[in-house]
């Protein structure tokens, strides 16, 4: 199921606090606090050639964040990047002086981060980065997950040191239920997502992804003439999106929103002409998308950046995943978790209909730029779905 985009913004200029959220200046502000984080390295952006081939497209290029700073997911650039500027903003209010994010640690931010905690419903990544962020500056944490979220992306959480509360429900009930308890405690409340009031903080986590992107813009050989991003409330297809835009001007790619069949609130939304609420019904595998109400701030930048939306089903998730883990000739081997390959999921069902490629201009001259959202965030689940463990895929090839 693929929809062009035609809402009444598509292809205005962004609101300026967007433009400035995700922009030039303040990516090069995530990269240079990235800087001072310990483990920090580039991640691979792999080519696929053979696959390139096969589908007909002239280069695909993705960027793998199963290596992103030990937590295997673009996640850990935005919600520990939100958490150590919150405090260190705190810290500067506190203290009377102008603190620079590079001295995140210092005793003198540590001693105000332990009086703060900081809260945050998660399906699972978003909370481990949390987490991470306030480990490193001293502050207590808090993370709600709700019922889907498998028990080993709890203990992942809970191993830097967070307090972990189990909601009854879904990741929508967690989110209103941290939300609640966080207002009446007093804590710092770190949503990936945005509501009406609430948009500076989903704003910086955005922000925190843009630093990937940089990354990915000094790595590729050209621009990308397409790309397709997947997405749960919206953050990273927005900030990839939004930040390519600016920053490429009238070279940007067309850019393609790739949700979860059964939880396709971007798609939804995008068909509505505004934001949508979804139902809840059949679970997804995609467990890292499974949302079912756009984030505001994202949904108002994907409005007027991304050129189309569309949907997978679970088996072509799961289908990408051993794909990637067993490539043709040429290909690297990639561990992509079951959220971790859904734009490439997209690309190959767009391939596969002649209709579909002439849809969104999807050529033969055609440069495809991806991401790899995930590792393997759960090795039993990936065990299940491919049939091996992470480690003895990983064996297999240098990237993986």
């Amino acid at each position: 199921m693929l929809i062009i985009n035609d809402h009444k913004d598509h292809g205005k200029p962004l609101d300026a606090g967007d433009a400035a959220t995700i922009g030039l200046a303040a990516a090069s502000e995530a990269e240079r606090f990235l800087e001072q984080r310990d483990g920090h390295r580039p991640t691979p952006l792999l080519s696929l050639p053979s696959l390139a081939r096969e589908l007909g497209v002239a280069a695909i290029h993705i960027k793998d964040e199963g290596h992103r700073l030990g937590l295997g997911s673009f996640k850990a650039l935005g919600g520990s990047y939100a958490v150590i500027r919150l405090i260190v903003e705190e810290a500067s209010r506190q203290l009377g002086r102008t603190i620079d994010i590079s001295e995140f640690r210092s005793p003198d931010v540590h001693a105000v981060a332990a009086k703060l905690t900081v809260a945050c419903a998660t399906d699972g990544n978003h909370g481990r980065s949390v987490a991470q962020g306030a480990k490193l500056v001293g502050a207590k944490c808090v993370i709600f997950v709700h019922a889907g979220v498998s028990d080993a992306r709890v203990n992942a959480i809970a191993r830097f040191g967070a307090e972990t509360v189990r909601v009854a429900g879904n990741y929508d009930d967690s989110v209103a239920e941290a939300t609640r308890v966080a207002n009446e405690s007093g804590w710092i409340i770190v949503s990936d997502t945005s509501w009406p009031g609430y948009e500076r903080i989903p704003g910086l986590v955005m922000q925190g992804y843009t630093a990937l992107l940089r990354e990915a813009l000094r790595q590729l050989p050209e621009p990308p003439t397409h790309v397709f991003v997947q997405a749960g409330v919206g953050g990273i297809a927005a900030a990839v999106a939004g930040h390519f835009s600016q920053v490429l001007g009238p070279q940007r790619p067309f850019f393609v929103v790739v949700d979860p069949a059964h939880a396709a609130c971007l798609y939804e939304s995008a068909r509505a002409g505004h934001p949508v609420k979804l139902l809840h019904g059949e679970a997804t595998v995609m467990a890292m998308l499974e949302c079912h109400e756009p984030s505001l701030v994202a949904w108002r930048i994907l409005s007027r950046t991304a050129d189309a939306f569309m949907t997978v089903e679970d088996d072509e998730a799961i289908d990408v995943m051993k794909r990637l883990a067993h490539p043709v000739p040429d290909d690297p081997v990639i561990v992509a978790g079951e959220s971790g390959g859904v734009g490439l999921a997209g690309l190959i069902q767009i391939t596969r209909d002649p209709a579909l490629r002439n849809r969104v201009k999807l050529g033969a001259h055609a440069r495809i730029f991806l991401i790899n959202t995930e590792g393997a965030t759960d090795a039993i689940v990936y065990e299940r779905l491919v049939g091996q463990t992470p480690g003895a895929v990983a064996g297999k090839g240098t990237h993986a």
